[in-house]
């Protein structure tokens, strides 16, 4: 299983993510705060589950997701990005060291800190196809087909949303490979009502026989890009390429047992959502960040493949501490030890010479007289 976690900020029009494309109303404005992406995949099926949560003066807003072939859609499930966030997340230790900093007496009163492949369209379909449409929360789901980029564009600016010219032209690889595209309104269901908040997380699934994860709508980004991926899979993954972007990092990969029977140092017992998500199977999570600071460059999707090992990795905090002891500086004790044992040396060096019997003065030899 693959799973994803995705974290940006987009700053209004904003109108691309990682995962898809961003679409305000006209004359709206909306900011991702974050957006988190869970992605489960078996070999055969993958399932997006993404949560957003936004800020603005938009009434309604919309993104598009890119999919290799047809997806239904479902609510999903909150707390599984509150256990995926807990397992994975860096160990906090203590790391000491013996000489005083800038922070520590006698320079300061203060301690240390922390370092921190495609179904073929039907002849005469029209460019753009409607496959189904829900209600799902304060979601309204459109699931289409789309053989013209142009028409798509089309079909959505007719439906309530001002679209950028450049998302025609960033969809067109996927219109030639003939990959559907799941579109879905954020609208809350009071009226008048803003998007603000965490919005309940949605579910897509669809049939995948890679690892992949859509990306190139991301170019279409005005600020820079962080993302995070958490894969669940038989082995420690890893991305094909960068896309663009920095060179992704590890930043956690460990085995995880649904049914923790065999527990060890290194495996960990899996729980609620992301036992369900995981199944019966132990599986391995790999936590990866990049970030793409020019977007414009992202060139692709992202596909993953299993690493050479399945070594595991966790991610280290360390909050630095001055060594003492019994709350004294070690350093201090250090230099008090040392200038005591001179002190003592010295004393002992003078009781020493105090102590020394003196000698009495050789005898005096008188010569003897001259003859």
């Amino acid at each position: 299983m693959l799973v994803s976690l995705q974290l940006g900020s987009l700053i209004s029009p904003a109108y691309a993510c990682g995962c898809g494309a961003m679409v305000p109303g006209k004359d709206a404005h909306v900011t991702v705060d974050r957006e988190t992406s869970v992605v489960g995949w078996d070999g055969r099926t993958e399932q997006i589950v993404m949560q957003l949560t936004v800020r603005g003066d938009a009434p309604e807003a919309a993104w598009i997701m890119p999919v290799p072939h047809r997806a239904s859609v479902e609510l999903g499930d909150r707390a599984l990005f509150s256990e995926l966030e807990t397992l994975t997340a860096p160990v906090l230790a203590t790391r000491h060291y013996f000489w005083p900093r800038s922070g520590d007496w006698p320079f300061s009163g203060s301690g240390g800190g922390v370092d921190a492949a495609a179904p073929p369209s039907a002849a005469g379909a029209p460019p753009v196809g409607v496959v189904g449409r829900e209600r799902l929360g304060p979601f309204d789901v459109a699931r289409l087909t789309a053989t013209d980029p142009e028409a798509l564009q089309t079909w959505l600016r007719r439906n309530g949303f001002e679209l950028p010219d450049r998302l025609a032209t960033a969809l067109q690889p996927y219109v030639d490979r003939k990959w559907e595209y799941v579109a879905v309104r954020l609208a809350p269901r009071e009226k008048g009502a803003l998007l603000l908040g965490e919005l309940d997380p949605l579910r897509l699934s669809f049939a995948s026989d890679r690892l992949v994860y859509p990306m190139r709508l991301s170019k279409l980004a005005a600020t820079p890009q962080s993302l995070g991926l958490y894969v669940l899979a038989a082995h420690r993954m890893e991305p094909t390429g960068p896309i663009g972007g920095e060179a992704p990092r590890v930043t956690y990969a460990g085995k995880v047992d649904p049914t923790g029977s065999t527990p060890s140092a290194t495996s960990f017992t899996a729980t609620g959502a992301i036992r369900e998500l995981a199944g019966k199977k132990s599986v391995f999570i790999t936590a990866i960040e990049q970030s793409f600071p020019y977007p414009e460059r992202i060139d692709g999707d992202h596909e993953l493949r299993a690493s050479a090992a399945d070594t595991p990795y966790r991610t280290m905090t360390y909050r630095n501490e001055l060594l003492t002891v019994a709350g004294v500086p070690a350093w201090l004790l250090t230099l008090l030890g040392v200038a005591l044992v001179a002190a003592v040396a010295v004393l002992l060096g003078v009781r020493a010479h105090l102590r020394r019997p003196v000698l009495p003065p050789p005898p005096v030899t008188v010569p003897p007289p001259l003859a």
